[in-house]
């Protein structure tokens, strides 16, 4: 037997027979799980699509287009609040529809989405556009982690936990590369594209055994899981492990049961996890790279170095994927201390480091030095210009090896079954509410307090991820979903 959550020992938590973690017999769960993850490639393209368009819009020629600062503000920020209202429409049809279907409907808000701004004649246009594509991300960003690994076995189960993140962040830097090469309009039309494609495949793809057993349709069950094992697999131990499971919670939860342990501290730590994650920073400084690089003295060219970030971020969420299921979730969690060295090393660049020679629009209060506190200007060859960078680029491989996947996959492995429809959407909320209270006020605290003071509080948001971490995070490696969530029925403290 496999060492059990953080050490637990004792035949409560050895609730079912000794059997090997099923391989991965059959490539079609592969098959199945890229078809869903096109939805975070999406979603990742959308997120950032701001960064290149904000400046592009800042000097735009149309009047009706041309963003103020405030404008600005609304156009980066908007997105969260549609992604906060899809994981609240994901609380109703996660468990109405299934994950697939609520996977597919995303398509609708987000093709409308994409239409809305690459046809844009005013600025309404291009905020309702930002609204229904962040919706489209806020819904899949809650039902893509469960539908994966509903259908993935524990043995990879780690792995194919980490694609949703991994594709969300290929799309984010597919957006940066084509924003060297396309207009802003171009951009909104490229998007289109994947949803289609998503569309098409998922349309072949079963749905997830467990909501199909949590529904009665016993025999589509077998024979889903069936289809994601091969023909060849044995399936009966594995299908009799989900379905005693599922009959043991085949009636609703009601509020008087969110009181019991077993299920408000699974729900707990996810929700705690998806906030931090975001107070990280993650979000403001994904959206507005290319302004925050404007802004500081850089080297290279702007668009350049986001998507030298976008490059170095998709190298390290693969280097997650493969050693997730090897070294574990809580190890790679505590790799992400690197965060804090970068966000201090970031407020300290800005704060005593050069000044750009040509201020960006957005944040060119930046450039307005305090009396007697001026710094010398960057000169275009100067390495030490290379420090926002490096810092960044340190920032973001901490974010994607650790606090980026395993939150999503965490969140997907730890909620009880009952609960899990309802309380991922809930995390997705909360955490795309937070991702708009620090979006829209991060250009604001910047014009009022200078560009250092977001990266000092993003970095003692660090310190905090790696107390809870230690305390409060369960180990999850090699675990069927049935036996974790075993462990929190327990009674068992997650402190030992």
């Amino acid at each position: 037997m496999q060492e059990p959550l953080l050490g637990a020992e004792g035949p409560d938590y050895d609730t079912f027979p000794e059997k090997p973690p099923p391989a991965l017999q059959s490539k079609r769960v592969l098959l199945a799980t890229f078809a869903a993850v096109l939805g975070n490639f999406n979603f990742g393209y959308s997120l950032v699509y701001a960064s290149p368009v904000i400046p592009a819009l800042e000097h735009s020629l149309d009047p009706s287009l041309s963003l103020t600062r405030t404008q600005a503000s609304w156009f980066g920020s908007v997105f969260t609040l549609g992604a906060a209202a899809g994981g609240l429409s994901a609380m109703v049809l996660n468990d109405l529809l299934g994950r697939k279907l609520s996977i597919m409907f995303s398509a609708v808000p987000s093709v409308a989405g994409y239409a809305f701004m690459a046809g844009a004649h005013g600025l309404w246009m291009l905020l309702l556009g930002r609204t229904l594509t962040g919706f489209a991300g806020g819904l899949t960003a809650a039902c893509i982690p469960v539908y994966v690994s509903e259908i993935a076995p524990p043995g990879v189960r780690g792995a194919l936990g980490a694609t949703p993140q991994l594709m969300a962040v290929f799309g984010s830097l597919s957006l940066y590369a084509l924003g060297l090469l396309l207009p802003w309009r171009w951009l909104a039309v490229a998007g289109e594209g994947p949803v289609l494609v998503m569309i098409l495949l998922l349309s072949f793809m079963p749905n997830s055994p467990r909501f199909l057993l949590s529904r009665g349709r016993d025999s589509e069950a077998l024979q889903a899981l069936a289809w994601l094992r091969g023909a060849d697999a044995d399936i009966r131990w594995e299908f009799e492990q989900i379905q005693d499971n599922v009959r043991k919670q085949s009636s609703r939860m009601s509020w008087a049961e969110m009181r019991d342990p077993h299920m408000y501290r699974p729900i707990a730590i996810a929700l705690v996890m998806r906030f931090l994650q975001q107070l990280t920073g993650i979000t403001p400084i994904l959206v507005y790279l290319q302004s925050i690089f404007d802004s500081t003295a850089v080297l290279l060219p702007p668009k350049d170095d986001a998507a030298i970030v976008g490059a170095v971020r998709l190298l390290s969420v693969l280097i997650a994927a493969v050693t997730m299921d090897l070294a574990g979730r809580k190890a790679l969690l505590f790799v992400s201390a690197t965060m804090f060295a970068a966000n201090l090393t970031l407020g300290l660049y800005v704060h005593f480091g050069p000044k750009p020679l040509t201020p960006n629009s957005t944040m060119g209060v930046e450039s307005v030095p305090v009396a007697g506190t001026e710094q010398p200007l960057a000169m275009p060859t100067s390495y030490l210009t290379l420090v926002p960078l490096l810092a960044t680029m340190l920032f973001i491989m901490g974010y994607a090896m650790g606090w980026g996947p395993i939150t999503w996959l965490l969140m997907s492995e730890i909620l009880p079954l009952r609960a899990r429809g309802v309380a991922s959407g809930l995390c997705v909320l909360v955490s795309w509410l937070t991702a708009f209270a620090l979006t829209k006020s991060f250009l604001p605290v910047v014009n009022a307090f200078g560009l250092q003071a977001p990266f000092f509080f993003f970095a003692a948001i660090c310190l905090v991820n790696l107390a809870f971490t230690g305390c409060c995070v369960p180990e999850t490696k090699g675990r069927s979903l049935e036996q974790i969530e075993s462990f929190f029925h327990s009674g068992r403290s997650i402190l030992h």
